[in-house]
């Protein structure tokens, strides 16, 4: 019999970005540098895939630092960043920690706070108690940021305050944030802007390469997690942009065959925490079933690098 026939439009670029390699690769150095097993706080990179890979070789996984049993144990800072008073309390606690926050989440940490230095009242656009929105209203006294998650916050958001400024979550809808800010402007219109947006690049070329396809297939499969706030928006961009059939293949999903029968085009992205290897075994699953066509479309060639932290060369 012959297989149906399907087209796979694979969206590059996709998946890690520079921040989570980095992220990732600090886990491993530490574990070479200091042997096993090394604490991280919060999930290192919102990927089942991830953390399971980096639990066997010796990370233990807590939200606190309080549940670290020993203190002599090195402690890793997850890539969403974290509130001032974490490494704070690590230092009263006298342990050893490393930071593998995401460069471009404390981008938006240190310009937080010089407009807090600078008299302004900030508010962030983003998702409430994401880690990464945590960790930024903890980087200023409390009540010095209010969160902003929709054009309706904008609409409802009093305040006697002259000095206004705003940042962003990193890993929002380009689109979206757009609209808020279009609001916020009209309704404050000598708000303060950042220097250098604050979403960043991969979200940005990622959300791109899933726009310039979406239109042209009958279903969309991104992959990735769903506590990945990027993974989500990818999937929300999909749709807006004329795939109303797009999901998320995340670790408990079940591929969809019945409606991928029907189809001829599909598109295919993944999360910026999602490993390619998933991405890859989605594949390999499709072909089982079907004679595959791939064709990988790409807008722009990454090459951002970060540098690992000092303490670990």
């Amino acid at each position: 019999m012959n297989k149906h026939k399907i087209k796979i439009l694979l969206a590059a670029p996709r998946g890690f970005c520079a921040g989570v390699d980095r992220a990732i690769e600090i886990v491993k150095k530490s574990i070479d540098k200091f042997g096993a097993p090394v604490y991280v706080r919060h999930e290192i990179v919102h990927n089942k895939h991830v953390v399971e890979s980096l639990k066997k070789i010796g990370a233990i996984f807590v939200e606190e630092l309080s549940e670290i049993k020993d203190k002599t144990r090195p402690v890793i800072f997850s890539a969403h960043g974290v509130p001032k008073s974490v490494p704070t309390e690590a230092e009263d606690l006298k342990m050893t920690y490393v930071d593998a926050t995401c460069p471009l989440v404390s981008k938006v940490h240190r310009e937080a706070e010089n407009l807090h230095k600078a008299g302004s009242h900030i508010l962030l656009i983003g998702h409430k108690n994401h880690p990464e929105v945590v960790g930024t209203i903890g980087q200023l006294p409390n009540g010095s940021i209010d969160l902003i998650e929709s054009i309706e916050d904008v609409e409802n958001y009093k305040t006697t305050k002259k000095n206004i400024a705003y940042v962003t979550q990193t890993t929002l809808s380009v689109d979206d944030t757009k609209d808020i800010i279009n609001k916020l402007r009209t309704k404050f219109p000598k708000i303060k802007e950042p220097k250098k947006e604050d979403i960043c690049y991969a979200t940005t070329n990622r959300q791109s390469a899933v726009k310039n396809i979406a239109k042209l297939c009958e279903m969309f499969f991104v992959i990735g997690s769903r506590n990945s706030s990027n993974s989500v928006r990818l999937v929300e961009v999909a749709k807006n942009s004329g795939c109303k059939n797009s999901s998320l293949i995340h670790s408990e999903s079940t591929t969809p065959y019945e409606q991928i029968n029907k189809c001829n085009t599909i598109g295919i992205s993944s999360g910026a925490s999602a490993p390619e290897i998933l991405v890859s075994n989605f594949i390999s699953n499709l072909k089982e079933k079907y004679e595959v066509e791939i064709e990988e479309v790409e807008i722009i060639k990454e090459d951002i690098v970060f540098k690992i932290p000092k303490k670990l060369n």
